[in-house]
């Protein structure tokens, strides 16, 4: 095979990425056997072969004859490897070699990322080192979300069609009292001095959690939200950190719930954040296919042949696809060839688990019937 064929095949896209990282992340050792190996590009493929080389004459010092073998193995994977290449990729190459000791279970996995590799680096640890990669496949589209009351907050992200909790928080402010007079205004003093410093809790770990994010260009927007006027009373009372107000949503948001619930009720409420289109037309989506499904239209399709059929015919309007099927990307090309619109499911919405058991997490909405269905 031709240098440029293999490197066609070694590179990989960020959602496969995404998917070897998630299988990565579940493998560990008990002693330090897992090789991981990072390329830059340019960098000569005969200097990292030397260095292998002097790895594995020196693993004769390791005392424990399964933890020698194993790392004796690894190296031997990862030099017959890079052996099949004359050159480094153009965004370089990554391998991550090594046997589960506990079921004897070995793997090397090479290939070049959807970005370039910006660092060399060499290690056998009783984990694979995977900390270069997570940038790559964070989504380059998020949305902050600030819920906030008087004495409860909680503070979200929306990257792509996935919606998480990153914090939430509580304080104590005491409710309403009985007192009058001087009594009265100093204790109303007290609350609101109470309430000052639970929203400067809120704006700190907003920005803790929310600013790095805006630095590297990945926040697009902050929502704030909440069930009564404290939202406008934080926004109004700098609260906020500057490179977040930036991206404030021009309208606050009004939301009756915190935690995930408030979280979802927030983004189908905000209309004029454009990122959060994704995750709504995933809630759509699914709405609209469940509808189609109890009133047995005939206007949806399922199953792989009879929704592929379906697409070549140019009958499916909307294809369905959750997360974490292996084969999405796939799915996804078939449905822009036909133009279909494609609605990523994404495993944090409520009927996400139901929809892979009970179709395989893939299903169709249709233009028109079709004798398929």
């Amino acid at each position: 095979m031709s240098q440029g064929r293999l490197e066609e095949r070694l590179t990989i896209s960020k959602r496969e990425l995404a998917r070897l990282l998630k299988e990565l992340k579940k493998w560990s050792a008990p002693a330090t056997v897992l090789l991981s190996l990072y390329i830059p590009p340019g960098r000569p493929l005969s200097d990292v072969m030397t260095l292998l080389r002097q790895e594995y004459s020196i693993t004769d010092n390791i005392k424990l004859k399964r933890t020698r073998q194993a790392v004796k193995r690894a190296l031997s994977a990862a030099m017959d490897r890079l052996q099949m290449l004359t050159s480094t990729p153009p965004n370089g190459l990554v391998l991550f070699c090594g046997e589960d000791m506990s079921t004897g279970k070995f793997e090397c996995f090479m290939f070049s990322p959807p970005e370039p590799i910006r660092v060399f680096y060499y290690r056998t640890d009783k984990r694979f080192i995977t900390d270069f990669l997570e940038d790559m496949v964070e989504d380059n589209n998020a949305i902050g979300i600030i819920i906030v009351e008087r004495d409860q907050a909680t503070i979200g992200l929306l990257k792509g069609a996935r919606l998480e909790v990153l914090k939430e928080l509580e304080g104590f402010v005491p409710g309403k009292h009985k007192m009058g007079g001087q009594s009265q205004r100093r204790y109303e003093r007290i609350i609101e001095q109470m309430v000052d410093e639970f929203f400067k809790k809120v704006g700190e770990e907003a920005s803790n959690l929310l600013v790095p994010l805006a630095e590297k260009g990945v926040l697009k927007g902050v929502i704030v939200a909440g069930p009564g006027l404290a939202k406008q009373e934080f926004v109004e009372g700098n609260y906020l950190d500057y490179r977040l107000k930036k991206i404030l949503a021009p309208e606050l948001v009004d939301v009756a719930y915190q935690g995930l619930q408030g979280l979802k009720e927030a983004v189908m409420k905000a209309e004029k954040v454009v990122e959060a289109q994704m995750y709504r037309d995933a809630v759509n989506a699914m709405e609209e296919f469940k509808l189609h499904l109890a009133k047995g239209t005939g206007m949806i399709v399922y199953g792989e042949k009879d929704v592929e059929a379906a697409l070549e015919m140019g009958a499916v309007k909307t294809l369905l696809i959750h997360e974490s099927r292996e084969d999405l990307e796939e799915w996804v090309e078939k449905a822009k060839s036909s133009g279909a619109q494609v609605i990523v499911v994404p495993e944090s919405l409520a009927e996400a688990e139901w929809f892979l058991k009970t179709f395989g997490g893939l299903a169709g909405i249709l233009r028109f019937r079709i004798s398929t269905v």
